[in-house]
């Protein structure tokens, strides 16, 4: 049986499909996750430890020493894509308030825009762009957890956390980055934890999910991912072509949700309790937007090569 091939045929299959199952074992066997022992901690309770172990691994992939063109690229589109989650969501909570508008709350926003899927933009780059593109996903990278959106919703005020809390949500982080970049051989060590864990973390978000609530942020979903693809476009695709002088196909390889995503509301509800009632609505609708995403995606970054060239097919001058 082709399991896995199947499964990584589905856009962020890796998390959204033991997302799902999740959520379908929880509406069946409820009783049987929560026997206790190694059952339920790992596919019930032990979500916090597999985000833990999930960032370390993430921030061990960070290169801190990257330096010239590809930290340029990797800053001007990361601040784009922060940007453009940041901004609509201090919009949306300064006039609708937590509970948003269109049933877009600040918390899906934030959560669904700021993340953007690595993988995806690595597999676009390796196909259109230069090494100094796939370098940039060294600094692209830090946007694939929950710091930037830690702080995007800290300082729009939709949540408040104190030092503490925050520091915690960032250390597992902050401890990949710092043993990725003192040895080469822990970097690669912990690379393969990056896709490992997240079957498992999403399993275990998917046991706290109501089925009947994944159908209604399904939809809601939608609409969520289509909002993601059109404001990081209208944030990204400027600064690609006229701050860094670039065709723009890039631009739209970082307009998706990434699959870690998922977790984010969890994280910050962590950090912030009022968050909790949210979670499960946006856990739902940023796993659709997930899909979405990686769908409308690839075929935008292929619109803009058609259009405007890239390095690959000779049609610009690399830089």
């Amino acid at each position: 049986m082709k399991i896995l091939q199947t499964v990584r045929k589905v856009p962020g299959g890796l998390m959204v499909v033991p997302l799902f199952l999740g959520a379908i074992a929880n509406l069946l066997f409820p009783e049987a996750l929560s026997i206790g022992g190694m059952t339920t901690a790992t596919f019930k309770s032990g979500a916090g430890s597999f985000i833990g172990a999930s960032l370390v691994c993430v921030g061990s992939q960070i290169t801190i020493t990257r330096i010239g063109e590809p930290l340029k690229r990797g800053f001007v589109l990361l601040l784009a894509k922060f940007l453009a989650g940041f901004i609509p969501t201090l919009i949306v909570s300064k006039i609708f308030g937590p509970y948003g508008v269109l049933g877009l709350t600040p918390l899906m926003l934030l959560a669904a825009i700021t993340n953007s899927n690595g993988g995806m933009y690595l597999g676009l780059m390796s196909q259109y762009g230069d090494e100094n593109d796939m370098g940039a996903q060294s600094l692209l990278g830090i946007n694939d957890g929950p710091f930037l959106t830690l702080v995007g919703m800290g300082l729009s005020g939709v949540a408040s956390f104190d030092a503490v809390a925050l520091l915690a949500s960032v250390v597992p982080l902050i401890v990949g980055i710092i043993l990725g970049n003192l040895d080469h051989d822990i970097r690669d060590f912990l690379e393969p934890g990056i896709m490992f864990t997240l079957p498992f973390l999403a399993f275990c978000l998917g046991t706290g999910l109501n089925l009947k609530n994944i159908v209604t942020g399904g939809f809601t979903g939608i609409f969520l991912g289509l909002v993601v693809v059109a404001l990081s476009a209208l944030f990204i695709f400027p600064a690609d072509r006229y701050i860094l002088k670039r065709p723009g196909y890039a631009a739209f390889a970082i307009c998706t949700t990434a699959g870690n995503a998922v977790a984010v509301p969890a994280i910050l509800a962590q950090a912030d309790p009022s968050l909790a009632s949210q979670v499960e609505s946006a856990t739902a609708a940023v796993a659709t937007a997930v899909i979405v995403t990686a769908i409308i995606a690839p075929i935008l970054t292929s619109w803009a090569v058609k259009k405007y060239g890239c390095p690959r097919l000779n049609n610009i001058p690399d830089k």
